[in-house]
């Protein structure tokens, strides 16, 4: 009932509007130090890679990458099919393993906490077919379908979608065919026309449009209206201007382990600020121009008294108030409700502070006999 309330806020809103009118390296005093990495702040990943009918795969190529950043470390199996990384920086990780002959395989992605030695299950490796290639340029875009694919099956109490929730914080950039699948995919979904019936009943009940009347041929007028709304807005503010601006139109969970203060401004900021698909924050064109281009062209089926200008600037003030309000349930609320979140997705880790070095052991020193 709350992720319908917050998705069905901007039209019942719109509803009720109208009806009432640094330091230098080449110093020469002072040496920079990087970081250390412990076993307090690192991990380890380690596994076994076999073929389908269980026979150990030596040499097999294994590529661990940090998502949501350009680091990438190789390995190769040894003569027992066993590989390992070791001082594996806390994060979210997809490996992709290769090996002659047979098919590549492209994990899910998979966290590591500080301290965690994790123990992946064995890789079993299909026969390849001829002319059969991967390459780990392929990985952000199969990643990221994983993770739609995920996101789709996301609902709050097991009924309202919740698929717009990225609850992996360094997610994989969505192309343009993904964005548009996610939306095509929110607007289809049967809740989708459920919380249009009901912002069209409330309608009705007002009187909005009096020039509809009140009959039920007046609500099947104010059915369409407003699913078109929910149709251009999503499309516009979704699909279309992300595509065209190279923006990711979800919201990325942050979760415990993080600021309260940090979250709460994280989602109250989202209307404004979005993430690019080179993951940098930026300021949220799709999503501003995205109602006031869907709020002009709804002219088309409004009642007349309802000028193209008055519609945008009227979808543009809702959608850009309601945002925020959006995601603060997102990151507060919803993820207590909502079932069929990956296990691995968690939200962002903490970076986890360098422990200072110890102090340098006192030398000890001889007692006196007395």
């Amino acid at each position: 009932m709350i992720l319908w309330f917050a998705a069905t806020l901007p039209l019942a809103a719109q509803a009720l509007i109208r009806d009432s009118s640094v330091l230098l390296p080449n110093a020469p005093s002072f040496v920079l130090q990087e970081p250390t990495l412990t076993a307090e702040s690192t991990g380890g990943v380690q596994g076994l890679i076999t073929d389908l009918r269980g026979g150990l795969v030596q040499e097999a190529a294994i590529t661990l990458e940090r998502r949501g950043q350009s680091s990438l470390r190789e390995t190769t199996s040894d003569s027992a099919g066993h590989f390992v990384f070791l001082n594996v920086p806390a994060g979210s990780y997809t490996l992709l393993v290769s090996a002659p002959d047979l098919k590549t395989y492209l994990s899910a992605p998979f966290t590591v906490q500080p301290g965690q030695h994790l123990d992946l299950p064995a890789i079993a490796l299909g026969i390849a077919s001829a002319n059969t290639s991967i390459s780990v340029s392929a990985n952000s875009t199969a990643v990221a379908e994983q993770e739609l694919n995920a996101e789709t099956r996301q609902r709050v109490l097991g009924i309202f979608p919740n698929f717009y929730t990225s609850f992996v914080y360094d997610a994989a950039p969505l192309n343009t065919r993904q964005k548009f699948k996610l939306t095509l995919r929110s607007v289809t979904d049967p809740m989708a026309f459920v919380g249009v019936a009901v912002t069209a009943g409330i309608e009705t009940s007002r009187d909005t449009f009096p020039s509809w009347g009140q009959d039920a041929p007046s609500y099947g007028k104010r059915f369409g209206a407003a699913y078109g709304d929910e149709l251009l807005t999503r499309m516009f503010s979704y699909a279309i201007y992300p595509a065209i601006f190279h923006q990711d139109p979800r919201y990325f969970y942050m979760g415990p382990g993080n600021k309260t203060s940090t979250r709460f401004w994280h989602a109250a900021l989202s209307g404004i600020i979005t993430r690019g698909d080179n993951g940098h924050n930026e300021p949220n064109y799709s999503h501003m121009l995205g109602g006031a281009s869907a709020g002009a062209l709804s002219s088309v089926y409004h009642p007349a008294s309802d000028s193209a200008g008055y519609l945008a600037a009227l979808t543009f003030a809702i959608g850009l108030g309601s945002k925020g309000g959006q995601a603060l349930v997102r990151e507060f609320i919803l993820p207590h409700f909502t079932t069929h979140v990956p296990a691995y997705a968690r939200g962002r880790t903490p970076v986890q502070p360098t422990p200072p070095p110890a102090p340098p052991a006192k030398p000890a020193t001889a007692t006196p006999n007395p």
